[in-house]
Formats: C-alpha cells, sequence, structure tokens
C-alpha cells in the first residue's frame, strides 16, 4: 500500500463479529476482530478496534472513557449492519406516510403476492410507518385518445421526463397540516412522502416536505428525491426505508464521532454503501446503507482474486454462522436496482447479492427418510451443540465430527460463562441420538445397511454442500453463463471447510482464499472507491431524434458527479464516470442497465457511447435473441462518479525454500473413511510452500481443508490457491441411500429449474419471459412426475396427466427426435392458454423413452371469442382458443411450423371466434420451450453418464416413494387426532359456487396405510357455462392441499398421490365432457376445490375464494390482471388481508404503470374494512379497486364468491361476499354480477370490492388483545434472510 505516517483504518462492524484491519505508520498490517456488542467492557465496537490498535503501537495506555485523539488518524472507512439489523428486527425510527388520497393501504398490499405458497399462515413483513396521511393531491398522465370532459381546463405541467401531466386536483395543505400535527404530537418526527408519479414531477413532494420540516419533523424523505424511479410501490418503500433508517445511522454515527476528540474533525471518515463505493460520513442514507457489509466483501474479493489477464470471472462465496452470500465478478460490479431486504423491497442501485439460508449455524434434520439442511438456523444463542449452550445439531457441529475442526485452535469463549473450549463430546452425544434414529428408519425399511455416527455426519455435509451449489449455478446461468468457467473466492468464517467440494461439484478448477478472508469485508473497505451518482427517469426513445436531449442530460448528471466528489478533495485526474442507460424494448417490461464501456460512439449514437450495441450485445447474451425491429427506449440515465482513492494492495511476502512446517497431524473423514491429515498455521506459511491435501490451514479467523486429490499453493501475496482435483468418483447403487437421496432431490430440481431459465431467457412473450408464467419438470418412464419448478399451485399434478396421457395414447409410436404438444382438458390440460411441450428421451438400446422432460407455458392469445382467450362468457372449449391433444410439434427432428400455424390459426373457422391474435409470439415461445426441454435432456444425460441409467432411474422412484412417505404419515397423524376426538376415520365438507352448483368430498382415511379415498360424488353436473374445471385441476388443488397440511418442504411428485385414490363423476364439474368450457374452472373452481378439501380437515377457514379475472380493452390495448382479497384465519393466526390466496399468487401491475400505459385512472387501491370474518382469529379483509376509464373499452369481469360467502370455520363468522360496481358517468350505478361483459364510456369508474376471509373459532372469546389485521409474529430476521436476483426469479416465479 501507498506509505502514510498516519494510521488507516478499514472496519466493518458486522452482526456478531466487527472486523478491524489497520495500516500504522511504516506500513505494518494490524488485524483484529472483537464482538460488536459487548456492553460491560466497551460501548462501541469500531471505536474499541481502534482504541486498541492505538494503544498497542503507541504503548499508551487509552483510557476508554476518554475520547481518542485524532491527529494520528488519515481515514476511517467503515461497513455497517446498523441499518439492515434496524430493518430485521423493526428498530427503526417511528416514522409516518404521506400518500396520495386513495392509497391509504398501498404499500401494505404491495404487489399482493405471498412469500411462500404453501404456508397458510401468511407472514408478511409489517410496514415501516405507523400512521399514514392521505393527502389531497392527484396528477395524471396527458394521453392524447383521452376522451374525458373538461381536460383542458386542467393545469398542464411538464415533468423531469419530458412527460406531460394534468393538475387533477391542487395539493390541499391546510388538512394537511393539521394531520401532520396531530402525528407530531404522537412523538413521530420521520415522515416519508410518496404520490402518485411524482418520478417525473415531484412539485407536490417538496412542497409537503417544505411544510414538514416548517412545522417541525426533524427528518423527511421525498421518493422523487431519495430515488426517482418510475413504479410507486418499490419507490414507497425505499422513501419508508430511508426515514426509517436515516435518523437511526445518523444516531449512530453521532455516537460514534463522541468517542473522539473534536468529533473526528480533519479525519476523513467514509462509509460503505450498497453499491460498492465509499460516501462521506454526512451523506450516508438508510435506504443505501442495507448492504454496506456484505458489499466490502465483494470488493475485496473483486479487487484481489480478478485476473486482467485471463479474465477468468469470480464467483464469491461468503460462508457465516446464519446465512451465505454469493456473488460474481467479472471485470464489472454487477448491480440490481430493486431488490429486498428483510421483506423490504428497495429501489437503489446495490451489489447483487445473493443470501441463502445456509451457513454454520443451520440445522440438520432428519424427516421422512431424508437428510434436509436447514433453512433454519441455531442463531448466536443458544448456537451449534458444541458451543455448550444446550443447541441443536448444525452444518459446524457436523464439521467437528468429522475432525475437520480442531478445538485445540479455538479460543474458548463457549459455554455459559463463555470461558471453555469447543464441546467434541456435545456433538459426539446429539450425532448419536440422531444416528440412532436414522437408523431405526432404516431398519424399518427392509432392514436397510446401518450407518456410523460419521457416515451421518459426512451425508449433512454433502447435502449442505449441494444446497449450496444451487444458488451458485443459478446465479451463473440464469445471465447465459458456464459455471465450470470461474475461480471460487472463498471467505467469511465457515466457507473454507466446504470450499474444495463446491468447487468440484461445480466443476470448478481453482479456488482462491485471501489471508485477509475473516475479515475480507473490512479489507475490502480499504480498497474501495469513492462513489457518487446521479440518476434521473426518462421516457425517451432511444434514436437519433432524442440523442441531443440524451446527451445534455447525461453531461448534467456527470458534472452533478465530478462536482460532489471535487468538493470532498478529489482532482479532476482522480475522478471518472461511468455512463448507463437503462434500457427495454418497447412494449416489454424487461429492463438492462447498460454501459457504454467497450462500445464507442459513432454517428448512430450519443456521444456517450453506442448504447444500442451494448443493449443488444446483452440482451443476446442473457436471452438468446433480439426483437431488430422493436423500439428501444431509456427508462432512466444514470451517471457513476468514481473518485479513485489509489490505494495499492498488499506487498508481496518472501519466499521460502524449506518445506512447511506441520504444526500437528490429526485424523480427518472424507469419503473414503478417515485419513491422515497435516495441520498447518497460514503465518508459518511462505511464498511457494504447496500442501498437498488432505490438509488443514488454521488461520486466526477461519479454518481451511483442503480435500484429498486438491492441493493449496501459497501465493507471493500470502495468499492460498488450490488447485481442484478431480477426485475418486463414489460408486452409488441402486438401493436407497438416505444421503443420496437428498443430493438428487436437489440435483432433479436443480436440472427442473436450469431448464426454466433456459426457458425464460429464450422466449419473447411477457407472460413468459417477465410474469414467468410457467413450469418445467422432469418425469420418469411411466410419466410420473419427479420434480417440477417452479411450483406454481395450478401446475403441480396436471402435467403428471398429460404425460400419462400420451404415454397411453401414443405407446410404441413415439420416435427419438419427436416433441408432442398438448392443452386438452382431456389430455391433463388446465385450459387452453396453458401450452404443454412434452420431449420423450431415448437411450441406446433401450426401445421405449427412458424419462420425459416437459414444459408448460401460459401464451397470452390462442385464438377464440376473446383477445387473452380468456373470455367470461364462453359456452363450449372451440370458443376458447387452439386445441391440441397429441399434436407433433417436432417431427424427426423437424420443426412442423407449417402445420403448427395451420393449428392455431383453425378457432378462426368457428362463428364469432379468431385464430392467434400474437401468432409470431407463439411460434417463438413454442421454440423456446423446446429448446427447455433439450436443456433438460441434455442434464439429465450428464447425470446418466455419471452414475448410470438404472441408479437415475432409481433414484427418480425413491424420491417419489420419499414424497409418498411424508404424506402417510401426515394422513396417519391426521387420522389418530380424529379417531381420538370424534371416534371416525371419515370427513366430509361441502361448498357452492355461485350458481348454486355443490362440490362435495368424503374422505375415508386408512390410519394403518395411510392412505386415503377423495370421493367428490354428488358434485354437480357440468355447467353451461365455463367454470368445469378438468380432472387435472382437481388433483392439482390436491396436490396443493396435501402439501400444505405436511407443512414442510417435501418433494412435489407423483408420490404425493400414490396414497391417495380420488373418485371424481363423469360429467360433473370437475370432471366435464370433452367439449366443455373451461377457462373459469382453471382461475374460479380450482379455489372451490381447496376450500372443501380444507373445510373437510377443518384446516382453516376459507379464504376469498377467487381470482378476481379483471379484462378491459379495445382494438388499440388489451390489459389483464387478477386481484387480491382476504385469507382465511386458521388455529394461531388472523387472515393476512390484500393478498392472494392458495391456487394463484399472481402480481398485480404497480399504479403508475397502469396508469402510464393503459386509458385508466386508479382512483382508489385499498382495503376494504371489516370485510374479513370475525373470530377468535379474524380472516383478512378483501381491497376496494377503483378503476375510471378514459376512452371507451370492453370490460369483462370473471368471478366468484358474489353470492355465497367464504366460510368461517369452528365458530368463526364467514367473510363479506365480494361486490362488482359500475358507476357510470351519468349517476347510475350498477351491479355488474360475478360474471359479464360491458361496454364501457368515457367517465365511467368500476369499482371492485373483492371477497374477505373466514374468521376461525368463536369471535366471542378473542384471542388476547391481538389486531385483527396481524398475524402471530415470526421474527422477521429468521422469515426473510434471502435476498439478490436469485430470490426475485424464485419470487416471480412464484408469483403466478
Amino acid at each position: 500500500m501507498i506509505s502514510s505516517e498516519k494510521f488507516e483504518f478499514a472496519i466493518d462492524r458486522g452482526g456478531t463479529f466487527t472486523d478491524v484491519f489497520a495500516r500504522c505508520p511504516g506500513g505494518k498490517i494490524q488485524v483484529l476482530k472483537l464482538l460488536s456488542e459487548d456492553p460491560a467492557n466497551y460501548q462501541d465496537a469500531p471505536t474499541e478496534g481502534i482504541r486498541r490498535v492505538l494503544e498497542k503501537e503507541s504503548g499508551q495506555v487509552l483510557p476508554r472513557d476518554q475520547p481518542l485523539d485524532t491527529c494520528q488518524i488519515n481515514w476511517i472507512r467503515m461497513g455497517t449492519t446498523v441499518a439492515t439489523n434496524a430493518l430485521l428486527e423493526r428498530k427503526g425510527e417511528r416514522m409516518a406516510l404521506v400518500i396520495t388520497k386513495g392509497f391509504k393501504d398501498l404499500l401494505h398490499i404491495g404487489n399482493q403476492a405471498r412469500p411462500r405458497i404453501f404456508d397458510l399462515e401468511i407472514v408478511m413483513p409489517d410496514v415501516l410507518y405507523e400512521e399514514v396521511i392521505e393527502v389531497e393531491e392527484r396528477v395524471i398522465l396527458e394521453q392524447d385518445t383521452c376522451s374525458l370532459p373538461h381536460m383542458e381546463a386542467l393545469p398542464t405541467v411538464t415533468g423531469s421526463t419530458g412527460e406531460r401531466l394534468k393538475v387533477w386536483w391542487p395539493l390541499e395543505l391546510q388538512n394537511l397540516e393539521k394531520s401532520l400535527r396531530q402525528v407530531l404530537k404522537k412523538g413521530i418526527c420521520s415522515l416519508a412522502v410518496v404520490l402518485m408519479h411524482s418520478y417525473t414531477w415531484s412539485a407536490h413532494e417538496v412542497q409537503v416536505g417544505e411544510l414538514a420540516r416548517k412545522i417541525g419533523f426533524k427528518h423527511v424523505s421525498l421518493s422523487s428525491q431519495v430515488m426517482p424511479m418510475l413504479r410507486i410501490v418499490p419507490r414507497g418503500y425505499t422513501a419508508c426505508a430511508d426515514a426509517y433508517l436515516t435518523p437511526k445511522i445518523q444516531e449512530y454515527l453521532h455516537s460514534f464521532q463522541k468517542g473522539f476528540k473534536q468529533g473526528l474533525e480533519g479525519v476523513q471518515v467514509l462509509f460503505m454503501q450498497s453499491d460498492g463505493g465509499l460516501t462521506p460520513m454526512k451523506k450516508f442514507i438508510g435506504s443505501r446503507a442495507t448492504l454496506s457489509g456484505p458489499a466490502g466483501g465483494v470488493v475485496g474479493y473483486a479487487m484481489t482474486s480478478y485476473n486482467q489477464q485471463t479474465k477468468l470471472p469470480v464467483i464469491g462465496f461468503d460462508m457465516g454462522g446464519t446465512s451465505t452470500d454469493v456473488s460474481r465478478y467479472s471485470g464489472q460490479y454487477e448491480h440490481v436496482f430493486e431488490a429486498t431486504t428483510a421483506g423490504i423491497t428497495l429501489q437503489a442501485p446495490q451489489l447483487d447479492i445473493n443470501t441463502v439460508a445456509a451457513g454454520g449455524g443451520s440445522r440438520l434434520f432428519f424427516r421422512s427418510g431424508m437428510f434436509v439442511v436447514g433453512p433454519e438456523s441455531a442463531g448466536a444463542h443458544p448456537g451449534p451443540a458444541c458451543y455448550r449452550k444446550g443447541g441443536p445439531l448444525t452444518v459446524t457441529d457436523a464439521n467437528l465430527a468429522l475432525g475437520r475442526l480442531l478445538p485445540d485452535f479455538f479460543p474458548c469463549i463457549f459455554g455459559p460463562a463463555e470461558d471453555q473450549p469447543l464441546s467434541y463430546e456435545d456433538t459426539q452425544s446429539e450425532f448419536h441420538l440422531l444416528t440412532a434414529t436414522v437408523n431405526s428408519f432404516l431398519s424399518a425399511q427392509s432392514g436397510q445397511r446401518q450407518m456410523t455416527v460419521e457416515e451421518v455426519a459426512m451425508g449433512f455435509i454433502r447435502v449442505a454442500n449441494e444446497a449450496m451449489c444451487r444458488p451458485i449455478r443459478a446465479l451463473t446461468q440464469a445471465k447465459g453463463h458456464d459455471t465450470s468457467r470461474h475461480i471460487l473466492a472463498c471467505f467469511g468464517g465457515a466457507g473454507g471447510q466446504h470450499a474444495c467440494a463446491i468447487a468440484r461439484s461445480l466443476g470448478m478448477k481453482m479456488v482462491f482464499i485471501h489471508k485477509y478472508a475473516g475479515i475480507l469485508s473490512a479489507y475490502g473497505m480499504a480498497l474501495a472507491d469513492v462513489v457518487h451518482e446521479a440518476q434521473e427517469p426518462s421516457s425517451l426513445e432511444y434514436t437519433y431524434k432524442s440523442f441531443s436531449k440524451l446527451d445534455k442530460r447525461i453531461e448534467e448528471l456527470e458534472c452533478q458527479c465530478v462536482g460532489e466528489l471535487q468538493a470532498q478533495g478529489f482532482t479532476r485526474s482522480q475522478i471518472s464516470t461511468e455512463i448507463f442507460l437503462h434500457l427495454r424494448y418497447d412494449r416489454t417490461d424487461c429492463s438492462l442497465m447498460c454501459s457504454a464501456n467497450g462500445y464507442p460512439s459513432n454517428e448512430k449514437s450519443c456521444h456517450a457511447g453506442d448504447f444500442r450495441a451494448s443493449f443488444t450485445d446483452r440482451y443476446l447474451r442473457e436471452f438468446g435473441f433480439t426483437i431488430p425491429e422493436r423500439r428501444i427506449m431509456v427508462d432512466d440515465i444514470r451517471v457513476r462518479g468514481i473518485g479513485r482513492t489509489g490505494i495499492a494492495d498488499e506487498k508481496r511476502i518472501s519466499r521460502s525454500m524449506n518445506q512447511p512446517q506441520v504444526k500437528k497431524v490429526t485424523r480427518c473423514y472424507f469419503d473414503n473413511g478417515y485419513e491422515d491429515t497435516k495441520v498447518f498455521l497460514l503465518e508459518e506459511l511462505s511464498c511457494g510452500h504447496i500442501i498437498l491435501g488432505p490438509a488443514i490451514i488454521i488461520d486466526k479467523n477461519s479454518t481451511i481443508l483442503i480435500e484429498p486429490d486438491c492441493e493449496g499453493k501459497i501465493t507471493e501475496q500470502g495468499d492460498i490457491q488450490i488447485s481442484i482435483g478431480t477426485g475418486k468418483i463414489q460408486q452409488v447403487g441402486t438401493e436407497l441411500d438416505a444421503i443420496q437421496l437428498s443430493i438428487f432431490s436437489h440435483r432433479f430440481m436443480s436440472i427442473a429449474e436450469q431448464m426454466g431459465r433456459i426457458l425464460q431467457r429464450t422466449a419473447i412473450s411477457t407472460n413468459i419471459k417477465e410474469r414467468l408464467d410457467f413450469s418445467c419438470a422432469l418425469f420418469g418412464p411411466d410419466g410420473g412426475l419427479v420434480s417440477n419448478a417452479p411450483h406454481i399451485p395450478v401446475h403441480l399434478g396436471a402435467m403428471q396427466e398429460t404425460i400419462q396421457f400420451q404415454i397411453k395414447e401414443l405407446g410404441d409410436s413415439l420416435c427419438p427426435g419427436d416433441v408432442i404438444l398438448s392443452n386438452h382438458p382431456c389430455a391433463g390440460g388446465s385450459h387452453l392458454p396453458d401450452l404443454t411441450v412434452i420431449t420423450p428421451v431415448f437411450h441406446p438400446n433401450v426401445l421405449r423413452p427412458v424419462f420425459f422432460v416437459a414444459s408448460r407455458g401460459h401464451h397470452a392469445d390462442i385464438g377464440g371469442i376473446t383477445p387473452g382467450s380468456m373470455p367470461p362468457h364462453s359456452k363450449s372449449l372451440q370458443e376458447e382458443g387452439a386445441v391440441f391433444i397429441s399434436f407433433k410439434l417436432v417431427c424427426n427432428g423437424v420443426f412442423q411450423e407449417e402445420a403448427l400455424t395451420e393449428a392455431l390459426m383453425a378457432p378462426g373457422k368457428f362463428q364469432g371466434c379468431s385464430g392467434s391474435r400474437n401468432l409470431h409470439d407463439n411460434l417463438s415461445d413454442l421454440r423456446a420451450q423446446v429448446a427447455a426441454n433439450q436443456k433438460g435432456i441434455q442434464l439429465v444425460g450428464e447425470l446418466i453418464d455419471c452414475y448410470g441409467l438404472e441408479v437415475v432411474q432409481a433414484y427418480m422412484g425413491h424420491i417419489q416413494a420419499n414424497a409418498e412417505l411424508a404424506v402417510r404419515e401426515m394422513l396417519r397423524e391426521f387420522a389418530y387426532c380424529h379417531r381420538e376426538s370424534t371416534g371416525s376415520l371419515e370427513v366430509q365438507a361441502e361448498d357452492y359456487m355461485d350458481d348454486g352448483s355443490p362440490i362435495r368430498l368424503r374422505v375415508e382415511i386408512d390410519e394403518i396405510q395411510g392412505s386415503a379415498l377423495f370421493d367428490f360424488s354428488g358434485t354437480g353436473y357440468e355447467v353451461f357455462g365455463n367454470c368445469n374445471a378438468p380432472r387435472a385441476i382437481t388433483l392439482s388443488a390436491l396436490i396443493y392441499c396435501l402439501r400444505c397440511m405436511v407443512g414442510q418442504d417435501i418433494p412435489l411428485n407423483q408420490g404425493c398421490l400414490t396414497p391417495i385414490k380420488v373418485i371424481i363423476p363423469p360429467g360433473s364439474i370437475l370432471q366435464p365432457s370433452q367439449n366443455a368450457a373451461v377457462v373459469g374452472g382453471n382461475v374460479l373452481t380450482s379455489q372451490r376445490v381447496v376450500d372443501v378439501i380444507f373445510k373437510a380437515f377443518e384446516v382453516c377457514a376459507a379464504s376469498q375464494g377467487c381470482m378476481n379475472n379483471i379484462t378491459f380493452g379495445n382494438m388499440q390495448v388489451g390489459y389483464y390482471e387478477t386481484v387480491a382479497g382476504g385469507a382465511g384465519a386458521g388455529p394461531g393466526w388472523h387472515g393476512r388481508s390484500g393478498v392472494h390466496s392458495h391456487m394463484t399468487n399472481t402480481r398485480i401491475t404497480d399504479p403508475e404503470i397502469l396508469e402510464k400505459r393503459y386509458p385508466v385512472v386508479l382512483q382508489r387501491f385499498s382495503l376494504r374494512p371489516e370485510s374479513g370474518g370475525l373470530g377468535c382469529y379474524c380472516g383478512g379483509d378483501g381491497v376496494i379497486r377503483e378503476l375510471l376509464f378514459r376512452e371507451e373499452v370492453v370490460l369483462s369481469v370473471l368471478t366468484e364468491r358474489r353470492t355465497l360467502q367464504p366460510y368461517g370455520i369452528k365458530g368463526g363468522q364467514p367473510g363479506s361476499s365480494g361486490l362488482n360496481l359500475l358507476h357510470r358517468a351519468d349517476g347510475r350505478t350498477l351491479n355488474l354480477g360475478a360474471k359479464t361483459s360491458v361496454k364501457i364510456d368515457p367517465g365511467d369508474r368500476f369499482c371492485l370490492q373483492t371477497p374477505g376471509g373466514g374468521g376461525y373459532g368463536d369471535h366471542n372469546q378473542p384471542h388476547d388483545s391481538l389486531d385483527r389485521h396481524l398475524s402471530n409474529k415470526r421474527k422477521a430476521s429468521t422469515c426473510f434472510v434471502e435476498r439478490g436476483s436469485i430470490f426475485e426469479y424464485q419470487k416471480a416465479q412464484e408469483a403466478v
């Protein structure tokens, strides 16, 4: 590093430990780690760390109660979890929200999707505000086609994007001031202001902010200033997070300054932001602080492990106690601009750090014959079993049991008095108990071979490793990268024991572990640059006519960044800028933040660079195609100003010609049993030392395992570079092995997930590429489902029916090179827009397919009587679009485009119907589905090459048997409890559709076998409408219910239904004739089937029982949405308000996007008070959604629960039924009923009131005094750990 005569400190204040990297005068390095919280000894850990270094180096006693002299300190750089912890623990500043009238509950509803689709108790993060003030104000975007009267009389303003807006309602300040003063009286002094369309026109927000500060609010966060990006919901969350966190950060910074003389005056104090750049202490704000600590780690490995010559990209692997962070660096930091932390979605530039709930503290379970690791964690207290505080078995214990952690090299800080070493004995004792449980199960399963403690511990390590490989595969393959062509950079306390195994599993050849790996986040602070960013929204097209405007805006933002950095003391030569445009194809939502680095300007680009080439190249790499004829739109302009610090990496260490000194030889357990393992101390190793595996290298803060067939090398900088050998391939037989069962479960799921990534990348339609309305799946040779991703409830059982129909129908006529297309309800289809593409897979010397892969995607239009192919009033299947039963999409390897086109246009032959209205997208998406299947074939082929066909097929069967076992255990447990309380093994229930059609269910349970008969006899006849549900829909609903009742993660496959016999009367609404209309059955009747099953088992009260399908459009535009309602209450929880439930989880369009693209004004979107049923636990409330139409359209509604209310249970009251009202511009109000299509005139308002959920238990005996809208809370810190682009993708997949 550059020499300095003063001390320089880089500090990472983590949740448990604070790491300090200090460079002393003369270049000496000091590294230390101390507890972040130790109030008995010091008030602030970073200050204490600085004090200890200064005291040690100066030789003078520096009392803790005296401020430190800063004359010898050059700079302090710090990352902190203060913001993250405040968000996780909900301990931020008390705050209030000011929002446009009509949107009081908008941030409670959010995107209306629930986070975990199989959790009946819907636990979602609390909103951050205590009070909401609705302010009378409104602006709307101008639309050329708007036909509302008197629009010309309204004031017109121009936004920062160039868009013109009408001031619909002026800002009303008098009542607002009264409301603000009432909030102040309650002791709330922090405020977030979030108004519609303020991203482009912020005048009203600015006025509100000025008023709030004037009357005494200490902190005001305006959404237009915190992050001026389109979409009010994430912008609103971001503004709230800023108002909630920034005062807490300022409070911490003030206390930090008090630990130094003159309050750190004259010392450069910088804080790490979520985007990987440093910023001055006074500019450090809450919305950009949530990844402050982890960002330092990314900078650390990016600056030390990426080789500019080889340009081999690096995967960062930071494994801690409760979670693991995974990220990627390939010469540029990978940022995301919207991500979720602690359940709160933030719009801010942040490094794409993916956190998964797996770490050293992840708990170990043996469930239904399967080894399971996490996601539950032992936490810091009680911690793992070896911590001597009565904790459970964890991954750390497994490593200790295998000899991979050495207690002699750990400090004596464990036990109640924190003065004892790690306890090998406690770990062994707990593992003996768990091993006995495992062996008891194995004995009951046909007398399988007993396992030793070491084999059980090793099994859990292998399962944990496979679980951590999945996010790494997802992170790389999502963007078209080969996982194996990466270096694994390992840091954090727990990762060193797993790095070799994970790299080997991923095909990587190299692991890099920095000498400061244990404190790499702190070291990264020392290497980071100072960053200032400026960003503004745009609505320009990227075209020659707009280049001058773009260049002007870029220049102004660039000057702003440069000026800010110069004000901090940087010279112009130290400052560089990066220009980014947030680009997307017109009529898509898939935006990419593109840099022009490597794309110099030319005569066809703006001065800042050729962004068109940058965008199309990246789009092609990530998605496999471009859309040359489509306009490219600029959503945002961003400039990143960088002040280079000039701090270099560490100096080189001396080379040694001697053999490395062995500290001791221990015994470690590996796949081949115990092996002698040499132990080395990193501080005693020199450049050039070669360490052959197996070996352990002990650092002050971590333990590094070099596995057999791997080789460690000490580099010139003192880092560890491990070359990964192939290792000995373990022989796996066809008999069931509990460890292999867990590993194959991950592998099979990973195959389905990777198929989904290919489909999403190569599809062209919004439905598949952006809404992710698809499923990919792997099936056994009998057509039985093995793995399915994502878990879209309505697809769960239906795809299996489709495959098995084709096997029965086509039999031996299936040939290599064939691909089948099917969507007909008689062939396992759900509704016609869901097209299933099936590829049989053949193996040499095997006549019949050895397995099948399939992908099902929702196509936006396949013809029929209405655009979108989801008509509310269809009476026959032909009216709903093109029909395929066993259509050969690919024959002998040739895509049958001509025949396919003819079939897609065939509905046009029927009166009143049209062929596909979007043939190009249909063809493109079907090709993408074929490509996804090919990826699945390739991946299973690799699995077969590794293990053999017989083994792979055997484990397909074992995985299904495991799911069967879990369901049987659940049924036995229910049968026992029900028999004990009622003396019966039979349950029954019925419910009704709004037209009076009954759905009846009788369930007979065999307690001994753990099996059940589900008999739907007595269910109503097929209806002359479209609420008929194909058999596959009922099976999907049944699998969904079984999974919810099991209550834990199990493989969702054919095995779930093996213990179940289902009787559905032919000709009923649940098994209609071949030509019956079914579109309503998929979206409405499926919900009623779930209600009936849960009613029979008395699991919970009914949820809203409807998806509230709303469609409107004309010749120019079409729009479709489903709308949330109330969730049912259950034993121990209130139903969630304003959320989707059961068989759907679709996200709703952001209000600003809705008004920008469609001819409507959203006048209200809020909860529907008191619509949830009362009870000991109350049902959730529905919502009110009111749309004002700006031009003529046709409105269609397809809804249920408008007549009959969602039932309560155990004495709970029913929820309110829904209501569809049309307020005509002439003053009339019409009840539209449950299902209709109606012509809408400009000025008409549609008011949708969705049903509430039923209550649970007698409301005259309330449970404690809980608020009716609050569930029993689990700690957000344990419920909302995951974050990053992988997590966002998974959430989006399950929000369908």
